[in-house]
């Protein structure tokens, strides 16, 4: 299995004390734990995209861009690109720019975000989201694989033989479609043969199974290899300590405080993915998709969930409200106690020598610890 670390970069008060740092160094932090996790042997690092609320991921080129100058080896992504919002051809433009800084060291996941104070800010339809997903998507591939690209859609001015500068660093970049609420974003990737990448954060497991067996099933249906149906699954929170009892004392106040803050933002609204359905940090260990443990506890969560996703890559997030020494310490801890565990029960040919999508300066060690 692959591992990802995942920044949507929400900016927020300490549930309990009130505190919170400055922008700037909330920032800084992004540029210093994906460098953390380069040193520590992730595979990957993404950073998400937030036009609304308490979030200061609304420009995640540029964050990228600075990812791409402090780290040489790790791959750089998205959790995710709001495609919904966006003009496919500056973000041609613009992740094509990242790709070249990094030495072809980029994917992204695409999705239809899941806010809905965002869209109104771009002169855009809510109703209309997966419509603007869906035509932004094709618009967008062709091209990132094509020049002199002409096209007629409904939401996109026409182009007449346009080719965006400057080109990916070795063909089109991979993309991975978010998987969280909808059959839409599962049945697109489908159509193309791209691989999903699980939200698995706020509802519990059986709903986002639906939605990753359908993807197969889908993939199938079009045609394509199985082989090429890479899943991604990210996770509730990660918190470890040396006993459970331990980690839940200590991750409660934050995990309940955001959750209680979560649910009363949305109060009324049941729409699922919105806030998370596990009210306490035991249900949401029991239930629900969050890593709380000893490191053995964690491991074995996440192959019992491989059980049913059979995914390739697992995605975690820490609460930047923890004390930023301990955020650190539970990101060693989870590679250095927690993947050995993992990877020695599951393997993956996903960004190894034979997976023919592989990006080109992708340059981490195979599954077996030997150079890919």
């Amino acid at each position: 299995m692959r591992f990802q670390i995942l920044d949507i970069v929400p900016h927020t008060p300490h549930p309990v004390t009130g505190e919170i740092i400055s922008v700037h160094e909330r920032l800084e932090r992004v540029v210093e734990n994906a460098v953390l996790a380069e040193r520590l042997g992730f595979d990957s690092y993404a950073v998400g995209e937030r036009h609304a609320g308490e979030f200061v991921s609304s420009a995640p080129t540029v964050l990228l861009g600075a990812l791409a100058n402090a780290t040489d080896r790790i791959l750089l992504s998205t959790g995710v690109t709001v495609l919904s919002l966006l003009d496919p051809v500056r973000v041609a433009e613009d992740y094509a720019t990242i790709d070249q800084l990094s030495g072809g060291r980029l994917e992204i996941v695409i999705g239809k975000g899941n806010e809905d104070k965002h869209f109104p800010l771009f002169g855009l339809e809510l109703a209309k989201q997966y419509e603007y997903l869906t035509e932004n998507y094709e618009l967008l591939r062709r091209l990132l694989r094509e020049e002199n690209v002409s096209w007629k859609g409904t939401h996109h001015a026409d182009l007449d033989s346009v080719t965006t500068y400057p080109r990916p660093f070795s063909g089109p970049f991979r993309i991975w479609h978010g998987s969280a609420t909808s059959t839409a974003a599962v049945d697109l990737a489908a159509k193309w043969g791209d691989p999903i990448f699980s939200a698995n954060a706020l509802q519990p497991r059986e709903n986002y199974l639906v939605l990753i067996n359908r993807y197969r099933e889908q993939l199938e249906a079009n045609g394509h290899d199985p082989a090429v149906g890479y899943v991604g699954s990210g996770s509730g929170g990660l918190f470890l300590a040396d006993t459970d009892a331990k980690a839940i004392e200590q991750y409660r106040p934050i995990y309940e405080g955001i959750a209680a803050k979560m649910r009363a933002k949305h109060a009324g609204d049941n729409r699922p993915g919105k806030a998370t359905s596990f009210a306490t940090i035991e249900e949401a260990i029991a239930h629900g998709p969050a890593l709380v443990g000893t490191p053995e506890r964690v491991a074995a969560k996440i192959l019992d969930y491989h059980k049913a996703y059979h995914h390739d890559v697992q995605s975690v997030s820490v609460f930047p409200m923890l004390p930023y020494a301990q955020q650190h310490e539970v990101l060693t801890r989870f590679a250095e106690e927690v993947a050995p565990l993992v990877r020695r029960e599951v393997s993956t040919t996903l960004w190894g020598p034979d997976d023919p999508g592989r990006a080109a300066g992708f340059t981490a060690v195979d599954q077996q610890g030997a150079g890919a």
